[in-house]
């Protein structure tokens, strides 16, 4: 099942890298591997730099620096119980195709940056953190150890799926 992917690119350096592909091929793996790819999701990615997306920390999260990522799921999909799966979301209805998941802000400066810190490519850096947001916006969190555990597995499994190494190794 296609999913529907809105860019919206602020910043004009995010043209060297191809999102749209990047941003399906995400989406295609994290709706097999949670087994929602029987229906239609639909996502929005703002790709900004960072003093847009500092103002955004700020305004939304009381941080006055850039991230890399941030989301904004449509859905409450947060389990109860510290270190449990999430929900699953809702299935669309009959006005809509999609079922809107939500938006995620990310920012080039910072992932071209923190890319180039842990020496490597932007598009492997870029992958997972889309990964990680659109694991946020199905639920996903790393608010408790137990939480955060299951995150970074899945996102694990998910870009080894993808032929990307393991963000979280410490050499």
């Amino acid at each position: 099942m296609d999913n529907e992917i809105d860019i919206l690119i602020e910043e004009e350096l995010w043209a060297s890298i191809d999102l749209e592909e990047i941003s399906h091929k995400v989406m295609a793996h994290i709706s097999v591997a949670l087994d929602i790819a029987t229906a239609p999701y639909e996502v929005s990615i703002l790709a900004c730099n960072d003093t847009r997306i500092a103002v955004l920390n700020t305004e939304f999260r009381g941080k006055k620096k850039p991230t890399n990522v941030l989301s904004w799921p449509s859905y409450d999909l947060n389990p109860e119980i510290a270190g449990e799966i999430p929900s699953l979301p809702p299935k669309p209805d009959f006005g809509d195709p999609f079922v809107n998941l939500g938006d995620i802000a990310i920012a080039y400066e910072t992932c071209i940056n923190e890319a180039k810190a842990a020496e490597i490519s932007l598009y492997n850096h870029v992958t997972h953190l889309l990964t990680h947001g659109i694991l946020h916006l199905l639920g996903y969190d790393h608010e408790t150890d137990k939480d955060a555990e299951l995150m970074e597995n899945l996102e694990i499994k998910l870009l080894a799926d993808m032929g990307i190494g393991n963000p979280y190794k410490t050499v």
